[in-house]
């Protein structure tokens, strides 16, 4: 009778709660479907590689990503190094606190913060100050998600929200716009990289200071060897390779057609296409090249067909879209023509 009473008084507790402090968190389970104008609009081509993107309203890149389409191995050494009862506890962890309490005690400085994946989720929605006050906080609003949302909802949140330096936050922007892949075509390596840099993503940034990445990187790797989530071997083999990352950049390929689809497609995070970025990529660099021959003013179009399926393999617009003085911005794919202009291609193909 005493246990029923107390949980019915901490289910009590949980509402009023929820009525004083409402939860404003996204709806994890809905990040790709629905533009959020906190996330970048993507178009990609027919294996999910970036053609072109549209950062938010704040210049923030964030590319919606679920748990399904991330590395096993990402997952795994994300779990490992911030939180390895992520799945047992309650959103809070205590040990984990009185032990960050005690190290820092011990240090005098902060060695740890003793946060769980849930309450970094809380922390970048509700922030707070650094005080007591403010941890207080931030241990509630953990207590509240886990609440109301499910383990793989608050993962999917982190995901796609923590961190990873500049603008760049979610690793489906930081592995597209750091490494050139997709999230889950990331190496273990790769993968140990991207777990920890949320920690200090700055500092730790892999395209401006890859000695202190690499540092931080072999410091998870270490951790997963111990913890026998994988094996000596494969842990020497991490450890060779190098970190090499890109200045990020945001894709600019398809510029017309991305331009037309976000138009008709405006509250769609993800737009896939039939368009393979390798063809895009070669057209567009042959166009371009090309259209010097010819005096300005001159432009030129060219859209790839697969005559079997009838997809669009390639779609250029224009000679280049960054020449203002050949008219780049003019979709001359889908300009109208006269009739005659019409018919000549297949006049040309009949003779």
């Amino acid at each position: 009778m005493g246990l029923q009473l107390s949980i019915m008084i901490v289910l009590l507790l949980f509402k009023s709660a929820d009525l004083i402090w409402p939860m404003d968190v996204p709806d994890a389970g809905h990040l790709t479907d629905t533009a959020r104008e906190d996330f970048a609009q993507l178009v990609v081509d027919r294996h999910g590689r970036p053609l072109r993107a549209f950062a938010d309203r704040n210049g923030v890149w964030r590319y919606p990503v679920t748990s399904a389409e991330v590395s096993s191995d990402y997952l795994a050494a994300l779990i490992q190094y911030e939180d390895r009862w992520f799945y047992y506890h309650p959103g809070i962890n205590p040990l984990a606190l009185m032990r960050a309490a005690w190290q820092n005690w011990r240090c005098g400085c902060v060695v740890s913060g003793g946060s769980t994946l849930t309450m970094q989720v809380a922390r970048r929605f509700y922030p707070h100050s650094r005080s007591l006050t403010g941890k207080l906080q931030q241990a509630f609003r953990a207590l509240q998600l886990e609440w109301h949302l499910s383990k793989d909802e608050i993962l999917t949140l982190y995901l796609n929200y923590a961190p990873m330096g500049g603008v760049i936050e979610g690793v489906g922007a930081a592995s597209l716009l750091y490494l050139d892949k997709s999230p889950a075509q990331l190496s273990l390596a790769e993968s140990a990289l991207l777990a920890v840099l949320p920690q200090a993503p700055s500092y730790l940034r892999p395209d401006r200071h890859p000695l202190r990445a690499r540092k931080a990187r072999d410091k998870v790797l270490r951790r997963l060897r111990d913890f026998h989530v994988i094996s000596s071997d494969a842990y020497q083999q991490a450890l060779l390779e190098a970190v090499l990352a890109y200045q990020p950049e945001t894709p600019q390929m398809s510029p017309l057609l991305s331009r037309t689809l976000r138009e008709r497609y405006p509250h769609k995070s993800l737009i896939k296409t039939t368009l393979d970025s390798d063809v895009q990529r070669q057209l567009e660099n042959f166009l371009r090249q090309e259209i010097q021959q010819y005096p300005k003013a001159h432009s030129a179009a060219v859209l790839v067909l697969n005559n079997q399926s009838h997809e669009v393999i390639a779609y250029a617009g224009s000679a280049d879209f960054a020449d203002n003085s050949r008219f780049g911005h003019v979709d001359m794919v889908q300009a109208q023509r006269s009739p005659g202009s019409t018919m000549k291609p297949f006049i040309y193909g009949l003779a």
